[in-house]
C-alpha cells in the first residue's frame, strides 16, 4: 500500500509534494488568501503531476489537512535496454524489475550505468542517470 501522511493545507512549501485526486503532484504555486469576516483564510495550490505532467489545482481551507505521497528515493543498476524499457537491478536490494525509459534519458541510458528512481503510491518511475 502507498504510504502517505496528513498535512495541514497553509503548511505546504513551493517543491513540496501533494495528492490531487489521487495524483501525485509537485506544488509549483500557492496563494494564501485573507481571513474573513465568515470563515478560514482559503488557500490555491496549482501543482503539476510527477508522473504524466498533468496541471491540477486544489482549493481548500488552509487549517484543512491534505494528503502528502511519501516517496522513496532510490538507485539501481541498469542490466540490459530493449527499445524503451530498462531491466534494472536496485544497488540495496538486489532486486529486478523493468522501468520505462523517460523520452529525456533515452540518449544517457546504457548497461552498466546507475539510475536514480522514485517509488511513488506503489509505482517505479525513473527520474536520472548517475
Amino acid at each position: 500500500m502507498a504510504e502517505t501522511k496528513q498535512v495541514s493545507a497553509g503548511s505546504l512549501k513551493l517543491g513540496s509534494y501533494v495528492l490531487v485526486d489521487n495524483v501525485a503532484c509537485t506544488v509549483k504555486d500557492i496563494q494564501k488568501g485573507k481571513t474573513g469576516k465568515h470563515g478560514a483564510a482559503k488557500c490555491r495550490i496549482d501543482c503539476i503531476g510527477i508522473i504524466s505532467g498533468q496541471r491540477k489545482q486544489l482549493m481548500c481551507p488552509a487549517d484543512e489537512n491534505v494528503v502528502v505521497p511519501i516517496i522513496e528515493k532510490k538507485n539501481a543498476q541498469v542490466l540490459s535496454v530493449q527499445g524503451d524499457t530498462a531491466n534494472v537491478m536496485d544497488t540495496e536490494t538486489y532486486e529486478t524489475f523493468d522501468l520505462k525509459i523517460p523520452e529525456e534519458l533515452k540518449s544517457t541510458i546504457k548497461e552498466g550505468g546507475v539510475i536514480n528512481y522514485w517509488i511513488i503510491m506503489d509505482e517505479k518511475v525513473m527520474m536520472t542517470t548517475k
